[in-house]
């Protein structure tokens, strides 16, 4: 009888949108902000909330929750930005990303994966990695695949919005 080495664990930070549990991969999670201070930016697709200063650079905060074609994200006192990072073309960026709230960190061993259903999600199939099983309870976290979710086409268009000159003075 042959034994396997069993493939080591993933980490996982779930979050809440529209009263859904999601995660992601942790090594694509740079940091969590409060949600403060977004500028709109004029001519932006839907799905752009706007973009903030993160020390000096500008970042894009995309509602995931318009993205993935649910209504847009209200803001609560639990409203957050989940800084990531994604792939375009062979290039990292930076994006943010407006979570209703943060959940928790997850470890999740390859057999606690399941494929995603052909049907069903409040997402398409494709923007998902699996479903992870959490404990032994009947209960699963929908995982993202956040470069899928976020096209390079899409990417590269939230990456070359600058704020508006008067963005100092805008708030949303």
């Amino acid at each position: 009888m042959k034994t396997q080495t069993p493939a080591a664990s993933t980490q996982y930070l779930s979050f809440m949108l529209a009263g859904e549990e999601y995660a992601l991969g942790i090594l694509q999670v740079k940091e969590i902000i409060e949600y403060d201070t977004v500028t709109r930016v004029p001519g932006t697709p839907s799905w752009v909330r706007g973009v903030f200063n993160l020390r000096g650079s500008v970042v894009p905060v995309v509602d995931l929750a318009v993205k993935l074609g649910m209504a847009p994200s209200t803001l609560s006192r639990w409203s957050c930005i989940v800084v990531v990072e994604v792939k375009l073309g062979g290039e990292r960026v930076v994006l943010g990303l407006l979570a209703d709230a943060i959940g928790q960190v997850m470890e999740l061993e390859p057999s606690a994966v399941m494929p995603p259903p052909s049907f069903g999600t409040p997402v398409p199939v494709d923007y998902l990695l699996g479903m992870g099983r959490l404990g032994t309870g009947r209960k699963f976290v929908l995982l993202l695949d956040i470069d899928k979710v976020l096209s390079s086409q899409e990417v590269l268009a939230a990456r070359t919005l600058r704020a508006p000159v008067d963005a100092s003075s805008s708030t949303s």
